[in-house]
């Protein structure tokens, strides 16, 4: 079978694969589409240390069932549209103890970790297939970074009378943006993209800021009335943005980083004691939280997932449309490969 291999710096190939074998307890998936995630566009630009070099990446999948082992389940059905739970946790470390395996300190991820989902084939096991029927089959490779956007607003425990501002408005940020408004809250999105921010307001923002035209600091001062924001969910990843969401949180506010920065970022740490903040890390999501995007996806046909979708290319526009990614970041959403 043919799959999609980031072999080195900026060099994609597509390579010839062994036959897979399906054990008893396997389900063998038939691709249909994968997301390329800011992981395999950093993989690709040689920034990521977690990778294994060579891998064929991919974690965000779209797939029907082919075939599966004598011990799964009926309930898991020849044909059956699915997306796959893509993190494998070690079963022992003190994450995986309190049932947070998402963040296992031994994660290892599909296309980090250990090779991903851009091939033709998949095997895994049946408990990290979740089915998505009735979803289109291209929308389905967006639950996976929309289950980090809602993971990220339980982690920061958002209620109907917070003020959410979700910093970055990427596939993350969406489903952070759509999880807050769902629970009621006022939804301030921040980007410097203003067709980004017409997607967040579109898909349950109150309010939008281009923090490279207008004073963050300022507008949201006038929205809060001077409280500021009752939540921060920073979906971003670099210094700036997490220095941002320091300052820019409400007294005994709660801040939720979600990106990783590339380099060291500093704080002014007495804001930490002085606001009395709650600041929590959020990693990856948990099967609860792509089974609730796809339930909110199944029952909002009118969610704008076409506009989410930059582009889809074959197995062989990968590696041009990684390249075109590497140069204008901030205007993709997602590009799919349809395998």
């Amino acid at each position: 079978m043919k799959a999609i291999e980031i072999q080195g710096t900026c060099q994609v190939r597509i390579v010839q694969r062994d036959e897979l074998h399906l054990g008893p307890d396997d389900v063998l998936l038939k691709i249909q589409y994968v997301g390329f995630c800011g992981s395999d566009l950093n993989t690709y630009l040689g920034r990521n240390a977690l990778a294994k070099s060579p891998v064929v990446p991919g974690h965000e999948v779209s797939a029907t069932i082919d075939a599966k082992g004598e011990r799964v389940p009926d309930t898991l059905r020849l044909g059956m549209a699915v997306t796959v739970d893509p993190y494998t946790g070690c079963g022992s470390c003190a994450a995986c103890r309190r049932e947070r395996s998402n963040a296992c300190e031994h994660n290892q991820t599909l296309g980090v970790q250990r090779d991903g989902a851009m091939q033709q084939l998949l095997v895994v096991p049946w408990q990290k297939v979740i089915p998505a029927e009735g979803l289109e089959q291209k929308n389905i490779a967006l639950v996976e970074p929309m289950s980090v956007g809602f993971h990220a607003v339980n982690r920061a425990e958002v209620i109907d009378t917070d003020v959410v501002m979700v910093i970055g408005c990427g596939m993350i940020g969406v489903g952070a943006i759509v999880r807050a408004a769902m629970r009621g809250a006022t939804v301030v999105a921040v980007d410097v993209d203003d067709a980004k921010l017409d997607v967040a307001r579109r898909i349950g923002a109150s309010y939008t800021i281009n923090s490279k035209t207008e004073n963050l600091h300022q507008r949201l001062t006038e929205l809060t009335d001077g409280l500021g924001a009752d939540v921060v969910i920073e979906a971003v990843g670099n210094a700036v943005t997490q220095r941002q969401a320091i300052d820019e949180i409400a007294f005994t506010g709660r801040v939720v980083f979600i990106g990783y920065a590339p380099t060291e970022t500093t704080f002014l740490t007495k804001l930490f004691v002085q606001k009395e903040l709650d600041i929590r890390g959020s990693r990856n999501a948990k099967p609860s939280d792509f089974r609730a995007v796809i339930h909110f996806l199944q029952s909002h046909p009118d969610f704008p997932t076409d506009e989410l979708i930059t582009r889809i290319v074959p197995m062989d526009g990968a590696a041009d449309a990684l390249a075109a990614w590497a140069d204008a970041p901030s205007k993709v959403f997602r590009i799919l490969v349809q395998l």
